[in-house]
C-alpha cells in the first residue's frame, strides 16, 4: 500500500493519491545500509515472528528486535503491491536495476517466490501490469487492483489466470471468509459474490487502508485521522489517532501494525510499541 504525507479527504482523487503515492518514511542507518525511503506493504512472515517490508527498493525483513535487513536476495524491485498466502509471496510493481527481464518491465505483472523472496518467477501479465493493491482471501484468491483499470481484477488459481469483476474506485481490499471489503471515495464496500458486485457498509468510517484480521473484523485508516476497528458485532471503535497518513497496515491477531510517521508501529492490547523508528 502506498500513501502520501497529505490530510486525505473523501474525495477519490485524494484517495488516489494517498493509495498510489510513493512517500517517504526513512527507516534504517542513515550512514549503511540497509536504508528504506518508500514502504509500501508490510506482511507477516509465516515461519515466525519477522515481517516482510515491501518498499521502493525491495522486500526487506523486520525481527521482533527491530533489525532491519535486505533486500531479501538482493532483489531491488519496485514492490507497490505486496501479499502472502500460505507460505507463498506474491508481488507486483516495476523492476530494479538488477531484476531479470524475465519478471516484467515496466511491469512486473505477477511474480511469485516459494522461498519468502531469495528467487521470483514471472506468473502473469509480466510487462504489461503493475498491480498497486494485491490481497489474498483465506481461501487463496487473489485480488487485486491495477494501475492502468478501474475493474477488480480476481485469480482462484494462484495468480495464473485473472478475471475482471465489478468497477471499483477503490485504494484497498481486505479479503475474509465472508467475502471482499474495499476501501473506496464512497466509504467501505463489501461483496459477497467475489466482486461482481458491492454494497455499502453504513456503519464504517471512510477509510483508505485496510486489513481483515483472522476472526474476519476489519481494522483500518481513516480519511479522518483515526485508526477504527470493528469488533465481533460489526460495530466501530475508534483506536487512537495517526501521525500523518498511514503507507501500509496489517493486522497479526490481536496485534495491529502499520506504517506513519512515527516507522512502524504496534498497536495491541499492551499499549503502542515503536518497531523501527523514522528518521
Amino acid at each position: 500500500m502506498k500513501r502520501s504525507f497529505l490530510l486525505a479527504t473523501t474525495t477519490l482523487t485524494a484517495l488516489a493519491a494517498i493509495a498510489t503515492g510513493c512517500t517517504a518514511t526513512p527507516l534504517g542507518d542513515p550512514d549503511s545500509a540497509p536504508r528504506i525511503d518508500h514502504i509500501h506493504g508490510i506482511a507477516a512472515d509465516p515461519r515466525g515472528d519477522d515481517l516482510f517490508v515491501a518498499t521502493h527498493n525491495g522486500i526487506f525483513t523486520l525481527s521482533p528486535g527491530g533489525d532491519l535487513s535486505g533486500p531479501i536476495g538482493g532483489h531491488n524491485f519496485d514492490a507497490m503491491g505486496f501479499t502472502v498466502s500460505e507460505d507463498a509471496l506474491f508481488a507486483s510493481g516495476h523492476p530494479g536495476e538488477n531484476t531479470p527481464a524475465e519478471l516484467g518491465d515496466p511491469n512486473l505483472g505477477i511474480i511469485r517466490s516459494d522461498d519468502y523472496g531469495n528467487s521470483w518467477s514471472p506468473i502473469a501479465l509480466n510487462g504489461t501490469t503493475d498491480f498497486h493493491v494485491l490481497t489474498a482471501g483465506p481461501d487463496g484468491v487473489l485480488y487485486g487492483i491495477a494501475s492502468s483499470q478501474v475493474n477488480l481484477l480476481t485469480s482462484d488459481d494462484e495468480g495464473n489466470t485473472w478475471s475482471e469483476r465489478a468497477p471499483l474506485g477503490a485504494v484497498d481490499l481486505a479479503a475474509t471468509d465472508s467475502g471482499v471489503y474495499a476501501a473506496a471515495e464512497e466509504g467501505l464496500l463489501f461483496s459477497a459474490d467475489g466482486g461482481n458486485t458491492f454494497t455499502s457498509v453504513d456503519a464504517a468510517a471512510v477509510l483508505y487502508a485496510l486489513e481483515a484480521r483472522t476472526d474476519g473484523t476489519l481494522v483500518g485508516a481513516g480519511t479522518d485521522g483515526v485508526l477504527w476497528a470493528e469488533n465481533d458485532s460489526g460495530a466501530w471503535q475508534k483506536l487512537e489517532s495517526l501521525r500523518g497518513a498511514v503507507q501500509a497496515l496489517t493486522a497479526i491477531d490481536d496485534r495491529i501494525i502499520l506504517v506513519d510517521e512515527r516507522g512502524i508501529i504496534e498497536i495491541s492490547t499492551d499499549g503502542t510499541n515503536i518497531l523501527a523508528p523514522a528518521l
